[in-house]
């Protein structure tokens, strides 16, 4: 028996190490490897991220990243990710503007405060989006999703219809292109907000009009 719990033992230690790994030590080395990356990124934007010393900064092997993210595009566009999920948090416990248009302007400033803070993380991660191959699909399309709900609940309040989603994801193109524009220096960063903002303002057009007669 006690020769048993041995082998069972060695074969328990075998598997984490050489085998599956628990979902909770999935999850906390995919969390170091975000966080190895962000720092990267902000520190030198989109050529700065190398998965060799993204594996290395979050102490794990190279293959243990490929296994995670097959690719340095879907690497990044998981921080972008994470960052549009903390957004959302933040946005949903403390919105407390009543009209849409208040509610549209507040997080207008908050995301123009973000990708302004950090200009080569800006670069980097909108570079990825829009670049991303089909190893990055489903993150890509998880990500532009986030960034149009928080535009749709901005427009539509408790109360989201089709129009506020159909809106919401002309608004998200809009900053998308802009950024994209940004991120290869086809533009400075006051251009680039100052064509969100007018982009956004003549959508916003669109939601104090009456829609299309049903008569």
């Amino acid at each position: 028996m006690e020769q048993s719990r041995k082998q069972h033992g060695a074969s328990a230690q075998h598997s984490s190490r050489y085998g599956a790994v628990a979902p909770e030590a999935d999850d906390h080395q995919k969390g170091m490897v975000l966080e190895a990356t962000l720092r990267a990124a902000t520190s030198g934007g989109y050529d700065a991220v190398h998965m060799r010393s993204v594996a290395r900064v979050a102490g794990i092997g190279t293959g243990t990243l490929y296994r995670y993210f097959p690719s340095k595009t879907h690497l990044l566009v998981a921080v972008l990710r994470r960052e549009f999920d903390r957004l959302a948090h933040d946005c949903a416990a403390s919105n407390q503007d009543t009209t849409p248009q208040q509610r549209i302007a507040t997080l207008t400033e908050r995301l123009h405060a973000e990708w302004q803070l950090d200009p080569n993380l800006t670069e980097a991660t909108t570079r990825a989006l829009v670049s991303a191959d089909e190893t990055a699909a489903t993150t890509v399309a998880q990500t532009t999703h986030i960034i149009e709900q928080l535009f749709a609940r901005a427009l539509g309040g408790m109360n989201v219809t089709e129009r506020h989603r159909e809106i919401a994801g002309l608004i998200t193109d809009v900053w998308i292109a802009n950024l994209t524009a940004f991120s290869g220096h086809r533009a400075s960063a006051a251009q680039t907000r100052e064509r969100i903002d007018r982009g956004t303002e003549l959508l916003l057009r669109e939601t104090r009009s009456p829609g299309p007669s049903t008569t």
